[in-house]
């Protein structure tokens, strides 16, 4: 992992600021509507409604995100292995409207994630970056990102990776008004919700092999 970027930005306590104002208001708003989700995916898949998973925060810190739960328990007896046979008719369409990010409202409200960021990953990616690859976890995590308004799982990992070392670089109040305008696009849209071949985005193995020999 590497070490925090020396510098901050006049803009994050603003970012900050914005982050706790926001997803306080979103979750009082969609209260009403998480509760009948957290209902529906109870009744189709059973319990626990959240999925529950430790993802790298700032600098690498782990924290527990919350989602709702897509994908039913793997069961190799019944055929549920891989996530595409383990994600339902209702498990997708949360996933092509967002809908499953709702409770990470929280996440942010707490301090682990921001609205706007690099999508937090999973823990054993982290030896597997470049050294400035790692430079993603100089921000925290967020709902939405560039790479994610730049073709979301439709892009490669290292055009994904390009994307969030921009924008730590970049980030500004301007920047993140427009990733948001282009997120609600891109839902609206559903766009790059899954690689080719995948329903979701292949595992992360590390960076290509630059060895050249024969």
């Amino acid at each position: 992992m590497t070490s925090p970027l020396p510098r901050r930005r006049p803009y994050d306590p603003v970012k900050r600021a914005i982050d706790v104002v926001v997803a306080a208001i979103g979750l009082l708003l969609t209260a009403p509507l998480q509760a009948v989700l957290a209902y529906l995916v109870a009744r189709k898949l059973g319990r626990p409604v959240l999925y529950r998973q430790r993802r790298p925060g700032l600098y690498g810190k782990p924290f527990t995100m919350v989602k709702f739960r897509t994908m039913r328990e793997a069961d190799p007896k019944a055929g549920l292995i891989s996530d595409a046979d383990r994600l339902t008719p209702l498990g997708s369409a949360l996933r092509s409207t967002s809908l499953d990010e709702l409770p990470t409202l929280w996440n942010v409200l707490r301090g682990d994630m921001s609205l706007i960021g690099p999508r937090p990953l999973l823990m054993e990616y982290l030896p597997r970056y470049t050294s400035a690859q790692g430079h993603r976890h100089d921000v925290r995590p967020g709902i939405t990102g560039l790479a994610q308004v730049s073709g979301r799982n439709a892009i490669s990992w290292e055009e994904k990776f390009a994307a969030d070392m921009d924008y730590v670089e970049r980030r500004s109040l301007f920047l993140d008004l427009g990733i948001i305008a282009r997120t609600v696009l891109s839902v609206v849209r559903r766009e790059g919700i899954s690689a080719a071949g995948d329903v979701t985005m292949p595992e992360f193995t590390g960076p290509p092999s630059t060895d050249q020999s024969t």
